[in-house]
């Protein structure tokens, strides 16, 4: 199905300037990360109106409509860590609740599919490129029923689990080899190797 068939709205964030403080944080697209709200460098509303017409709610994905050329269309899930409303760089996809589920969306938002559609339909300009509400509105995604989007979920997220773990891991690893280089160098210089050693 069609993001437009299955949100009831494409809403654009606030254009309002943003503060080093505030009440609450307004996510831009920097904060959009590999699919998660990365809570560094944050900026801050002040503004009443502003914060109740665009007040996140759990579950709400974002995607990024201007960006750079390599990086529009990223999107990511607003999972409630803390009060927020979305700049205007961003739009929030308002999908139906009952046909489908945010971890579920966000994936398919993220998939190679997905980024080569935004490829494909972005708009190019000087530095930035952007995608436009219409055209991110007609990308097509696969809508099994909900039980099987959990299932989905489950498996994705058991994956990128295990994923990570090995690349912390090879991290480590790497870590240890760079130690022992140095440590034989150091002990080399120090005329601490012979050739039996």
């Amino acid at each position: 199905m069609t993001i437009n068939s299955i949100c009831k709205s494409l809403t654009y964030g606030t254009s309002k300037k943003s503060s080093k403080s505030g009440k609450t944080i307004v996510i831009r697209m920097g904060n959009l990360q590999n699919g998660e709200i990365n809570w560094s460098n944050l900026a801050y509303s002040n503004d009443d109106e502003e914060i109740e017409k665009y007040n996140l709610s759990v579950g709400d994905v974002l995607f990024n409509r201007t960006n750079s050329a390599e990086l529009v269309g990223k999107t990511s899930i607003y999972r409630g860590e803390y009060p927020a409303i979305y700049a205007g760089y961003l739009i929030k996809l308002d999908y139906d609740h009952n046909i489908l589920i945010g971890d579920y969306f966000n994936y398919m938002l993220n998939s190679p599919e997905a980024k080569n559609y935004c490829q494909i339909v972005k708009t190019d300009g000087v530095n930035q490129s952007n995608i436009n509400a219409k055209k991110i509105g007609a990308f097509e995604i696969p809508l099994p029923n909900i039980n099987e989007q959990k299932e989905i979920v489950h498996i994705l997220d058991s994956l990128l689990a295990k994923e990570q773990r090995t690349k912390e891991l090879a991290e480590q690893t790497l870590q240890k080899i760079d130690l022992i280089k140095k440590s034989i160098l150091a002990r080399a210089f120090r005329g601490e190797l012979n050739t039996k050693n």
